[in-house]
């Protein structure tokens, strides 16, 4: 982890209290624990998404809110749903379907409530189609799946999932698995966001066991690690998810993401905004 990723996190706690309804007189208290909790941190052996977890879940303590970000992630995917045959159609009759579908399934990446971020999907999609991807490992990507019995693919955010639907319907795999988070944590999808958009259609669903905004082997279930371990094909969906598994040596491994922070930029060879399809270390 940057330390660039620890003002960011600084940054973050105002519109977090905001959005857990802390009241006024605990946010001196909260503020003041949440610095020192980072504070002597080792950001080499750290990850940003932990700490985001390790920080809201002290925020509901303090909290009646049980899913702050509620409202975004149903409406997200409420917008996303209603053009979904505008998004299929535009597949179906593309030269190369797989490519298409891949770029909205990317672009897709762009719905985050995160702290510094701003997004227009519309704005997004149109860009997507015209430019390269800024490291292209698809064709990898699409070989690999292929050859693949079974994939896992590791989920992001609400709005988002309506875009891996479209994919995974456009790959037509038999065996794809489609991981969320536990627990509701920022505008992640979980089992009920996956379920409303209609995945169960095209994979089968699980959580991680966790709900950190991102996939850290180290905190998953059992469960789910088993199921990491066994399969053929990871796709990795979001930042989210890049930056726990980013150090994975494993060719299975491929990220599906946008670059909106120059950090996870420089770790991927990117700028910011730019679209990328990557294999992991081999």
């Amino acid at each position: 982890m940057n330390y660039e990723c620890l003002i960011c996190q600084v940054k973050a706690l105002q519109k977090r209290m905001d959005k857990y309804e802390i009241a006024e007189e605990k946010r001196n208290k909260i503020v003041s624990q949440a610095i020192s909790s980072i504070a002597g941190i080792d950001l080499d052996k750290s990850f940003s998404p932990e700490i985001t977890s390790n920080i809201l879940r002290e925020l509901a303590k303090e909290s009646e809110v049980k899913d702050p970000f509620s409202t975004e992630k149903e409406e997200s995917n409420q917008v996303l749903l209603s053009r979904y045959s505008e998004f299929k159609t535009k597949v179906e009759t593309s030269i190369d379907k797989f490519d298409t579908a891949l770029r909205y399934a990317i672009a897709g990446n762009i719905i985050d409530f995160g702290p510094t971020h701003r997004f227009d999907v519309d704005e997004t999609i149109e860009r997507v189609f015209q430019t390269s991807f800024a490291v292209d490992d698809s064709e990898a990507l699409e070989a690999a799946i292929k050859k693949a019995k079974t994939i896992l693919y590791l989920g992001d955010n609400c709005g988002e999932i309506v875009m891996d639907k479209l994919f995974l319907e456009t790959i037509g795999h038999p065996n794809v698995i489609f991981a969320v988070r536990d627990q509701p944590i920022l505008n992640d999808a979980t089992l009920k966001e996956a379920r409303e958009v209609g995945l169960h259609e095209v994979a089968s669903l699980i959580t991680n066991g966790d709900n950190t905004p991102s996939t850290l082997l180290h905190r998953v279930s059992k469960e789910f690690l088993e199921i990491y371990r066994s399969a053929d094909l990871i796709i990795s969906k979001g930042m989210g998810n890049f930056e726990g598994l980013m150090e994975e040596n494993d060719p299975r491994l491929f990220y599906l993401l946008m670059i909106k922070c120059p950090v996870i930029g420089q770790k991927v060879g990117a700028e910011k905004g730019d679209f990328v399809v990557k294999r992991s270390k081999n």
